[in-house]
């Protein structure tokens, strides 16, 4: 058979772009990911990089400088990007959820004013739905923007924005007061521009500082504090206020298929170090990798690889088709961070003591894989949307 999370259909430009990151994965990436991890260092070098080679742009249609590519390409790029450091990827996802929701649902002006910048890698996204107080429920928002005569004053604090330092456009979920009975019918999105860094940005904005992680280190994760924060009407994404909670759901649903597709490149990372660490470790005269124990982990491994690369796929292909993937993209993310934690733990086992050495780096990837478990939702929010899809579409008939 070929190597495991191959990807049939393909296109020969799809090919080349996988190519070319695979390769720059294992050369820039790789290499170092260990020592800037340990550091806790934003890879500013390896981000260059991507810049140089268009990736900022890669689902940015082309009218705006971008590469206008599927969120497939999009998707298999993070899984390699991801195999040689999650972090990476971390920086970004952001980025592209941000222009994902611009390209979708942004006013002409504000396309021409973020897309081609955002494409160049001069602005980079980042967005912010979670607050200290408000886990899962997004319809509890508690920060507040208040209309004004000249536009609106934010007030509030959000929580757990990764590149919340490092990016300078912030897309922003808030309660604005548009008398709706439903609650996440009274939040609105806003673009917050802002310079990079940390303390107080703006008058009114302050970025405390990077939040310290188990994992997921080098990318920075930050709080967002508002108090008193006047920002202009025009700053609604999409001009019309009350639509904010439709843009982040669509935002977030890609966003499943990208966590996906992390889980299943530190999923291929973990094997690839087990299967060749279990070859040239001997015990009894043999590989371990020759031992029934060790070979049957290796098996199911590779069977939990496959298959949560598949279903990432075919999430992606159904969006790119135009059709709803919610249920498919939280089945995908469900499976791919459960199968990615199981994997990198076998992993571990199978490095025996040297797995718990920060010589090696099954260490890191053991650090890393919990995050996907949470990010973008946890697993028991994905059970709830496959769920309720699942109702809606198999609805008893008496």
């Amino acid at each position: 058979m070929a190597r495991l999370a191959q990807t049939a259909g393909l296109t020969d430009i799809q090919e080349e772009i996988l190519a070319t990151v695979r390769t720059f994965v294992d050369k820039e990436i790789i290499p170092h990911a260990q020592t800037l991890e340990h550091g806790d260092t934003y890879p500013a070098d390896i981000v260059e990089g991507m810049k140089e080679m268009g990736l900022f742009g890669l689902t940015i249609p082309e009218e705006y400088g971008g590469l206008g590519e599927s969120l497939l390409t999009y998707a298999l790029v993070v899984e390699q990007i991801a195999r040689g450091w999650m972090s990476v990827s971390g920086v970004i996802n952001t980025h592209f959820i941000v222009a994902h929701m611009l390209k979708q649902h942004g006013t002409p002006e504000q396309k021409e004013k973020y897309l081609p910048r955002m494409a160049a890698g001069e602005v980079r996204g980042s967005f912010s739905m979670s607050e200290p107080e408000l886990g899962s429920d997004v319809a509890a928002i508690r920060t507040r923007a208040v209309k004004g005569d000249s536009g609106y004053t934010i007030n509030g604090q959000k929580m757990w924005l990764t590149n919340g330092g490092t990016s300078n456009l912030t897309a922003v979920l808030v309660k604005t007061d548009e008398g709706a009975d439903k609650p996440h019918q009274n939040l609105t999105t806003f673009l917050v521009e802002k310079p990079e860094g940390y303390g107080e940005v703006l008058p009114g904005l302050t970025i405390p500082g990077k939040i310290d992680k188990m994992g997921y280190k080098g990318v920075d994760t930050t709080e967002m504090v508002f108090d008193g924060f006047e920002i202009a009407a025009d700053q609604i994404l999409g001009g019309v206020s009350g639509q904010g909670f439709r843009h982040m759901m669509d935002g977030v649903e890609v966003g499943r298929v990208n966590v996906a597709a992390r889980a299943c490149g530190i999923a291929i990372r973990a094997f690839e170090l087990a299967i060749e660490y279990s070859q040239q470790r001997k015990t009894f005269g043999k590989a371990i990798a020759e031992h029934q124990a060790i070979a049957f982990k290796l098996a199911e491994m590779a069977t939990k690889v496959e298959a949560a690369h598949l279903m990432m796929v075919n999430a992606a292909r159904l969006k790119d088709s135009g059709q709803r993937n919610d249920v498919e993209a939280g089945m995908a993310k469900l499976i791919a961070s459960e199968y990615c934690a199981e994997v990198t733990q076998e992993a571990f086992r199978i490095h025996g003591g040297y797995g718990y050495s920060k010589e090696y780096e099954i260490e890191r990837l053991m650090r890393e894989a919990p995050f996907l478990l949470i990010g973008e939702g946890t697993s028991e929010i994905q059970k709830t949307i496959i769920s309720r899809g699942l109702l809606r579409e198999y609805q008893s008939r008496g």
